[in-house]
């Protein structure tokens, strides 16, 4: 297969089945300092990109094949949304994804055009990033092509998000020394209070990054994380600590009022008299659990 790839386990997506809309090389309008892909000059466009027909015709097989996808995934060795068919590339997808999501993962750079806007109102879960709001921290992180303004990119994600009726994501990787602080987040935060995304991932560096940069620790994901309040938030862990908490049922349903817990987060956290009461709670419809994009949370009514 040249366009498609996996099925890959997402802890987040479940099953998901990859669509590569620039196999040959890297085509991105950013050059991120913590890209698994190796550095290169921004673009505004991919070069030679694929025909719909062609990537449609691999998915087909690719369902057949593999009949347990949960999601599609439109993703880029970059950006995207770059791809000159998009909006006839997903036209043809939801013809044939069955009871399948369609998903997008993209850098939210190209949200202020129309025809962008009008491809991804069809599709069932859209993921943006945002790793800064503040103009001197995006340009250090995302690097992006000249003319691209952080400012001008989260007022149209507010305004998209406005209109768009499926699953909005965000996501926020944080690099140390460059985004790993309150303050960023803090500003981050006032942007997520307008958008309203349904969920926001916050993860670090866990892959060979392009530039010498590093990631941070679990310890200083889960404190950055206290700064978005009312939101649900999943952090993206590679290790579940020894040590787990008691909490009262007092103490849960003060926490899940002022911030929604995923499954992992109970795993991760709760002792087992803990999940108890908690089970308790939602039996006795105190609290509520809900799905958001393949991730359950607990929270409150």
């Amino acid at each position: 297969m040249r366009y498609t790839f996996g099925p890959v386990n997402s802890r987040r997506f479940g099953l998901s089945l990859g669509i590569d809309l620039s196999p040959d090389q890297k085509s991105c309008n950013f050059d991120c300092v913590y890209c698994e892909l190796s550095g290169a000059k921004p673009t505004d466009k991919i070069s030679n990109p694929p025909k719909v027909k062609e990537v449609i015709k691999e998915v087909k097989e690719s369902l057949c094949k593999f009949p347990d996808i949960k999601v599609i995934t439109i993703t880029s060795n970059g950006e995207p949304t770059l791809y000159e068919h998009l909006d006839e590339l997903v036209n043809g997808l939801n013809k044939i994804k069955e009871d399948k999501k369609l998903l997008i993962l993209t850098n939210s750079s190209t949200i202020c055009d129309e025809k962008v806007q009008k491809a991804l109102l069809k599709i069932d879960i859209v993921k943006f990033s945002l790793d800064c709001a503040s103009t001197k921290c995006f340009k250090k992180i995302d690097r992006p092509l000249k003319g691209i303004d952080i400012t001008d990119i989260t007022k149209c994600m507010v305004e998209f998000s406005n209109i768009f009726t499926n699953t909005l994501i965000v996501e926020i990787l944080v690099v140390k020394g460059i985004n790993d602080n309150k303050k960023e987040m803090r500003e981050i935060y006032q942007v997520l209070k307008d958008i309203k995304p349904h969920r926001v991932d916050i993860g670090t560096i866990d892959r060979p990054p392009a530039y010498k940069v590093e990631a941070v620790d679990e310890k200083k994901l889960e404190e950055l994380s206290h700064c978005f309040d009312n939101i649900a938030i999943s952090l993206i862990r590679k290790n579940i600590p020894d040590k787990k908490e008691n909490f009262s049922k007092e103490e849960i349903l003060n926490l899940l009022s002022h911030r929604p817990q995923s499954e992992w987060d109970i795993e991760y956290f709760f002792s087992e008299d803990s999940k108890k009461i908690l089970e308790k709670l939602l039996f006795d419809h105190k609290i509520i659990k809900e799905d958001i994009a393949g991730v359950a949370f607990y929270t409150t009514p």
